[in-house]
């Protein structure tokens, strides 16, 4: 399974996870997982979702991500679950 990990950061507001599992919906990418917290007015959120589920790249799914991201006034980091297999073996 191809995965990937989202990383989502910002000012707490209604419409955040909305924005951003809609617009992983729309590319059929599947939410393995998923985590999120406020912490004193601050919103994050951490998914893991199959990309082999989607009908879009990693590179491409980041862009418009982040593009969402951007509309909602939130940042959004995309990265492929291999860095993090790797970054443990270090």
């Amino acid at each position: 399974m191809e995965t990937a990990i989202v990383v989502v950061i910002g000012a707490d507001k209604p419409g955040i996870v909305a924005g951003i599992s809609s617009k992983l919906a729309e590319r059929n990418v599947n939410i393995i997982d998923i985590t999120q917290t406020v912490l004193r007015g601050i919103f994050t959120m951490i998914m893991v979702v199959d990309l082999d589920t989607g009908n879009v790249g990693i590179g491409k799914l980041r862009e418009e991500l982040q593009a969402k991201g951007k509309e909602l006034g939130v940042e959004v980091l995309v990265y492929h679950g291999e860095v993090f297999k790797f970054m443990e073996r270090v």
